[in-house]
């Protein structure tokens, strides 16, 4: 290892976030020092665990602790940990570059923030909170030393886009940080850091809950006396409190220490399991999504105790993928403390923990849908995609996960509907659960496909997420009644008898009839859009629009051939059915005219011009548009008398 210092310039992108860190945020700046103690809490955690296998790392005496040191002249801060401490490469990687994914996405959504609290939040979600110390500081060193290891790393920056790393000494593992501090006389919204009161009060207000004494180390008051040490925080786990003995500022402080979020958690629950196996957990719903949650593999999970020690971080095994936005922790008393994440895998306790946890979680979700409709939709607003994830996963609660699954519908356009909602509103009569998927609901609520069932008085369900696709595959029914695509197979809403015949015989007849007298049209059409269609027939399902394009009932539908081409770029061309409506006045006069001479190019233009509205008015491309439109400018010649 070199002992020469070197000058290093950030990453760009580091560089010009640690740019906007320190010139966006005008509010709160006291969150640094919340963000230096959590980083010191999670370096002893580390150590703590990693000495399980290896006692060697922690000498004898050395205690597990955090301490806040002060100085005069100059004013300094210094947060000081005996944890797992860095190397040299560590410190490179670490303090100067941003390993976490989305930090171009996080300098865009920072410069279009519109308050300095947007801001904070942002930062939060990207997890930068060590560069919140150039919000009170002209300069930041660091003094480290990775467990056992001999020789410490010092890591200097103004922030001014390059640090410099040289070697260092330090008597123990673990890591000093210290702020020279901006003057609080001169810089406005810059607090005195230095000041006992004002640095017990931070700690009480964030860190309380931390699992390590906080000491606050202030000078002897005689000269020549011992330094004084004392503890600013209870560090009693707040998992273990019983919550009429914590407040909700406790509980959302805690909340953003694991997680490193700037918000408040939208709710959180604590619960307790006690028998064969003991188990805690405190979990939280965020009040927003994390950016990568549907994009890529967030980087989330719960963090796994055993016996008040920190065993996995981020342990993605105690709850399913669909839940992965719950964030918190899970203490088990009878969890041994050197399980590995293979044996995680396996451990039948980890299992039981799972099913108890998911199935708490969920019943806790239905209980705010229940009582708490706002907060409700706030967390379907963020959550509710990766919830529908469940429906064709988790089938061990498949149930629980249904009565959650909320939809935009015909009968609310300003609010969302439940399936057991709309079972108590279906009129007499309807025998299925209708609905239909589009890309948003000004594509779908218009659709001709929906209008023989609007004029029944129906309801219809929109699916308006790519997900529900894959939702709805593995949810045929809901408390008895069929959920039934309106794009989909022959919608006939008659009522029938036992024998499935109407029991109006004077619609049935009226209905043969209709298939009889256009029966050669139906072949005629067929045979010149055969290259596009598979089918033509007559439809029940529309009253004002000439036609529309159905699939079969076990056949993909035209959204999703929509989102897979979108996907892979190259799905094979599938031919669907085009359904008439023997009522509408351009249908009949398209019968006329082929039954006076079926081989009038009018016909031709015709149902070339018939294929491609109905495509336009479910929202697809016509694959030939040129022959579309010379169709069209034939058929507004004639209509003219050009």
């Amino acid at each position: 290892m070199s002992a020469e210092t070197q000058t290093c310039q950030f990453e760009a992108e580091t560089a010009r976030l640690l740019d906007l860190v320190i010139h966006s945020l005008y509010t709160e700046k006291e969150i640094f020092l919340r963000e230096l103690i959590s980083n010191s809490s999670d370096a002893l955690d580390r150590l703590r665990f990693e000495s399980l296998t290896d006692a060697a790392l922690v000498p004898a005496g050395q205690e597990f602790e955090i301490r806040l040191e002060t100085g005069t002249s100059p004013r300094t801060l210094s947060v000081i940990d005996t944890g797992i401490g860095m190397s040299r490469e560590d410190a490179i990687k670490n303090l100067g570059t941003i390993a976490r994914s989305g930090t171009r996405e996080a300098r865009e959504k920072l410069q279009a923030a519109k308050s300095a609290e947007d801001a904070a939040s942002l930062i939060g979600m990207f997890g930068v909170g060590f560069y919140s110390s150039f919000m009170v500081a002209d300069r930041v060193v660091v003094v480290t030393r990775k467990a056992g290891e001999a020789t410490a790393t010092r890591w200097e920056s103004r922030g001014d886009g390059s640090y410099t790393i040289s070697d260092s000494e330090r008597d123990t593992s673990g890591t000093t940080v210290t702020l020279y501090l901006r003057d609080a006389d001169h810089d406005a919204g810059i607090e005195d850091f230095t000041a006992t009161w004002q640095l017990t009060s931070i700690v009480k207000r964030h860190s309380d809950f931390i699992n390590y004494p906080i000491v606050m180390v202030e000078a002897a008051k005689e000269e020549g006396g011992q330094p004084e040490r004392r503890v600013l925080n209870t560090m009693k786990p707040i998992w273990t409190r019983s919550r009429s003995e914590v407040t909700e500022q406790e509980y959302n402080e805690f909340y953003k220490h694991i997680t490193h979020d700037w918000q408040d958690a939208l709710v959180n629950y604590a619960y307790k399991a006690e028998g064969l196996h003991e188990y805690q957990a405190l979990v939280f719903v965020p009040s927003k999504a994390s950016p990568d949650l549907y994009y890529s593999s967030p980087d989330t999970g719960i963090r796994l105790y055993a016996r008040r020690v920190l065993v996995i971080e981020k342990c993605q095994d105690l709850l399913p993928t669909y839940l992965r936005f719950v964030r918190g922790v899970v203490d088990a008393s009878d969890l041994p403390l050197n399980i590995s994440r293979q044996r995680l895998q396996h451990d039948l306790h980890i299992t039981q923990i799972r099913k108890w946890l998911t199935r708490k979680v969920l019943d806790s979700l239905e209980n705010l849908r229940t009582n708490e409709g706002t907060k409700y939709a706030q967390m379907w607003k963020e959550f509710g995609r990766a919830i529908k994830e469940g429906a064709g996963s988790d089938f061990d609660h498949k149930d629980r996960i249904t009565s959650l699954l909320m939809f935009e519908s015909t009968h609310d356009a300003t609010a969302l509907t439940s399936l057991k909602d709309y079972v108590a509103r279906m009129p007499e009569g309807q025998a299925d659960i209708y609905y239909l998927t589009g890309g948003s609901r000004s594509a779908v609520e218009n659709s001709p496909h929906l209008e023989a069932i609007r004029e029944k008085g129906y309801e219809v369900l929109f699916m308006l997420d790519p997900v529900d696709e894959y939702m709805l595959q593995f949810m045929p029914e809901f408390d008895g009644k069929q959920l039934k695509s309106a794009a989909k197979g022959a919608l006939d809403l008659d009522k029938k008898d036992a024998e499935g015949k109407k029991e109006d015989p004077a619609k049935e007849t009226e209905e043969a009839a209709e298939r009889e007298h256009y029966a050669s049209l139906l072949t005629g059409v067929q045979e010149r859009l055969s290259e596009d269609i598979k089918e033509v027939r007559l439809s029940h399902r529309l009253v004002k629009s000439p036609a529309c394009l159905v699939v079969d009932d076990y056949e993909m539908s035209a959204y999703m051939e929509k989102l897979l081409s979108q996907a892979k770029g190259d799905v094979p061309k599938r031919k669907r059915v085009l359904e008439l409506n023997p009522k509408h006045p351009v249908v009949v006069g398209l019968r006329k005219r082929f039954e006076a001479n079926a081989s009038d190019p009018v016909v031709d233009d015709s149902a070339t011009v018939i294929f491609g509205m109905a495509l336009l008015a479910e929202g697809s491309e016509i694959a030939d548009p040129v022959k579309f439109n010379e169709a069209m400018v034939r058929m507004t010649q004639r209509s003219l008398g050009e």
